[in-house]
């Protein structure tokens, strides 16, 4: 459609309302009083047969006018349903305005519930109120026995446009009704393990808890610099510092950046602390959570990236170096950062010449073994020097520490701890990652002056997870992309060209 025709359409959708107005209409109703849902009156159907005080209201999504009597097809947040219209039915007058209404209009109806000769449930009107007309066209949507097509296919204008995705394309609704049901699942999981939820700061003086690129803002108040938060992980400690046992978070984060199919900038996850505990019961418990939630939807296996993920089966566990050995060839109690080095260069993965054993070990579990984790599976016992707020693995030379990651498909879901508790290390810690970042290094974690006045009163032994949500209601609705389980994701801005 061109500009000049869509200018032309919209000047006529005006001068509709215009003439509406001119006789008294108003196109712009405050409220209709509705009887029913569409889909609830469906399904009461038999009981509401012959009787006439059926109220529906919706958008008006087909007409197919035949002189006297004409039919059209209405959608509500629920559902779609058949109306018959006919001047006989509503008069002249109102019959009139039903033939000039365009498609996207919404309309209140007051009718009686009936079958058509080929059986469809539709309602007979009696009454025809128009609740707010339409000015700018719909895509173009075509209807056959029900169902839509030739409608808003463009991908990247469905992202841009949700609202136009939704309306013509009513089945996407369906993710993030199943979404919302998730989320309430894993909320009832946690409540139901007594746990608090609560709530932290969004703008920090100082982030933490992940090793990222933060965005920044500007309080013009205080006249302080400011950041979005990254993550909740060091709030959440500070609660366990103050005594409560048990917390969680639904976190909205945000990091500044790259942005593909299983990341954007603005995300959700949750994280969870639990005062007593260590990684190992964190394991039990995350896989209780996937459990219990393919149990709420009752589906047990999901189709995720062309795979099969059956979640009912024991989750496997493997520690990142006994993998790294496997897929990369290597005997790791021999080899040293030189080595690890030398592997990466002849796998022709990058690293930089002085990457130290941790990142190069982390490197090389991201290229060789991480796409060949198709079932869940805990990676354990990460490299100490990536893994800043975890504490060291027992009985170990403190090279690694008790840290593990979910993945389910090649993809991360879960990243735990058992929490580092001992205010002299963790300062020792986040000195080193201080250099890191004067190193040039812009995602090593800053030096949270509070957190580790906080440490020094003395926190208990805790364990906890961080789960990323965008990329779960991915597994468990089937999309590929994290796009498709936003509901309004971060776009790049449109060619003016």
């Amino acid at each position: 459609m061109s500009e000049r025709t869509l200018n032309e359409i919209m000047d006529q959708r005006k001068a509709k309302i215009a003439h509406l107005r001119a006789d008294g209409i108003d196109p712009f109703p405050h409220n209709f009083d509705r009887s029913h849902k569409i889909t609830e009156a469906l399904e009461q159907f038999d009981d509401l047969l012959g009787k006439q005080e059926t109220r529906l209201a919706g958008r008006l999504m087909s007409q197919r006018v035949m002189g006297k009597a004409s039919f059209a097809n209405i959608m509500d947040g629920s559902g779609r349903i058949q109306l018959y219209v006919s001047r006989e039915d509503i008069g002249e007058d109102k019959y009139s305005m039903f033939k000039s209404m365009d498609i996207g209009d919404f309309v209140g109806v007051r009718g009686e519930l009936m079958s058509t000769r080929t059986g469809e449930k539709t309602l007979k009107v009696f009454e025809l109120t128009l609740l707010s007309k339409n000015i700018r066209p719909l895509p173009n949507v075509k209807e056959k026995e029900g169902h839509l097509f030739d409608g808003f296919e463009d991908k990247e204008q469905r992202y841009r446009k949700r609202y136009l995705d939704l309306i013509v394309n009513p089945d996407v609704k369906k993710t993030f009704v199943k979404r919302a049901k998730i989320y309430k699942s894993i909320r009832t999981f946690f409540d139901d393990a007594d746990y608090l939820e609560v709530e932290t700061p969004i703008l920090q003086p100082l982030y933490g808890g992940a090793s990222a690129r933060p965005f920044k803002t500007h309080h013009n108040a205080l006249d302080m610099e400011l950041f979005l938060r990254i993550a909740d992980e060091l709030y959440l400690k500070r609660l366990i510092i103050g005594g409560f046992e048990k917390v969680f978070e639904f976190s909205r984060n945000f990091r500044n950046e790259g942005m593909d199919r299983t990341h954007n900038p603005e995300f959700t996850a949750i994280e969870w602390y639990e005062a007593y505990v260590d990684y190992f019961y964190l394991m039990d418990q995350v896989e209780a959570l996937f459990k219990h939630l393919a149990k709420d939807l009752d589906q047990s296996i999901f189709e995720y990236d062309d795979h099969k993920i059956d979640l009912t089966q024991p989750f496997k566990k493997a520690t990142m170096a006994s993998l790294v050995q496997e897929h990369a060839g290597i005997d790791l109690s021999k080899a040293d950062t030189n080595d690890l080095l030398k592997v990466c260069r002849d796998h022709k993965i990058v690293a930089p010449s002085d990457s130290n054993y941790g990142q190069l070990l982390d490197a090389l579990f991201d290229a060789l073994v991480q796409p060949h984790l198709i079932e869940p599976t805990f990676v354990t016992e990460y490299p100490k020097a990536i893994s800043p707020l975890a504490k060291n693995k027992r009985d170990s030379e403190g090279i690694f520490v008790e840290r593990f990651e979910l993945f389910i498909a090649g993809n991360e879901f879960a990243n735990a701890f058992t929490e580092l508790n001992d205010p002299i290390d963790q300062r020792e810690r986040l000195e080193a990652q201080s250099a890191l970042r004067a190193a040039g290094d812009e995602e090593a974690q800053s030096l949270d002056e509070d957190f580790l006045q906080a440490m020094e009163y003395g926190m208990p032994p805790t364990g906890g997870v961080g789960l990323g949500l965008d990329r779960l209601v991915m597994m468990l609705t089937g999309n590929r992309s994290i796009r498709d389980v936003l509901l309004f994701p971060q776009m790049r801005p449109e060619s003016k060209g």
